[in-house]
């Protein structure tokens, strides 16, 4: 290969399709089960004690429970090895999993909303006592899949959706006892849409957070934490390089940031020292500085730039 299109990579094969979320699939196991256990609870004790707050819950828990199968699907999909026609194997299958449970999740608030309304229009009557043991045992199983997802959230947009799908029947299954205890104490019916309406508006905002993360993701944005100006500015620093274009950088999936340039190196310098060595000091640059540790870099002499932008044309 010419001394214009040195290419350079971390890895020597093809890139690793283990993901982030990964580690963590038994223990999105364990809290599938545990949702799956929840919902059919909260179904049950909501129809018994006619509490919308306690259905909306077991709703929600239901859309839960299918974020949480799609988020393992995803990860047996993401995992499966790197082929001839798909180069990163499956890996972006966890960010259409975090996609369609933010769709799910913002479908559930709309549902929360309506009904809540309903209720407002034509009050039903709720069993505040009842209401209150279905909640409690909800929160407190809530808490144990959440303790065991709290870790895998900060490596995983994939682990996260389903953190935060947990996190908000946590906080649902709260708004419920607090509605249920109000009722019990005081008759005042309106308790329990009004805390299907906050279990709705605690659903919304993550979602969205969690949606914007998502979309940046599928549009190519550079990865979180990155900074291209201060990556373009790293890699001028470097002895011999002239300067650096069609700098790209984006993430596969949670865990594997990429990067791609070329690179405009002086020619005596790439005589002096080589090609393999300014390629090492490149990778570095970017795997200690910035986290990013499969790069691409295409080397090229002064004057090669403008030689494609010819062929282009």
């Amino acid at each position: 290969m010419g001394a214009g299109h040195d290419h350079g990579h971390t890895h020597g094969g093809p890139p690793p399709t283990g993901t982030a979320a990964a580690a963590y699939k038994g223990r999105l196991r364990i809290a599938l089960c545990i949702t799956l256990t929840v919902m059919v609870m909260e179904i049950v004790g909501g129809l018994l004690s006619d509490s919308l707050a306690l259905i909306a819950d077991a709703a929600h828990m239901a859309t839960d429970a299918l974020g949480l199968g799609m988020a393992l699907l995803a990860i047996h999909f993401a995992n499966r090895p790197a082929g001839l026609n798909r180069t990163f194997g499956f890996a972006r299958a966890e960010i259409l999993a975090a996609l369609a449970n933010c769709l799910l999740l913002l479908g559930v608030g709309g549902f929360l909303f309506l009904e809540a309304i309903q209720r407002f229009i034509t009050p039903a009557e709720t069993r505040g006592g009842l209401t209150i043991v279905f909640a409690l045992v909800g929160m407190v199983a809530n808490m144990v899949s959440l303790s065991l997802l709290l870790r895998g959230q900060k490596d995983s947009i994939n682990v996260r959706g389903a953190y935060l799908e947990v996190l908000a029947d946590t906080l649902g299954s709260f708004a419920v006892l607090i509605s249920a205890g109000i009722i019990l104490t005081t008759g005042w019916q309106a308790a329990d849409p009004i805390a299907s309406l906050v279990i709705g508006l605690m659903i919304v905002p993550r979602t969205v957070k969690l949606l914007r993360e998502t979309l940046n993701v599928l549009l190519e944005a550079a990865p979180k934490g990155v900074d291209m100006a201060e990556v373009r500015a790293h890699i001028i620093a470097l002895p011999g390089v002239l300067d650096v274009h069609d700098l790209h950088a984006w993430t596969i999936t949670s865990g594997m940031p990429v990067l791609s340039a070329h690179v405009v190196v002086r020619q005596d310098m790439l005589d002096s020292i080589g090609h393999e060595k300014l390629l090492h000091e490149l990778q570095g640059c970017l795997g200690v500085h910035f986290d990013v540790e499969h790069c691409t870099f295409q080397l090229e002499p002064s004057g090669h730039a403008e030689h494609e932008a010819k062929l282009c044309h």
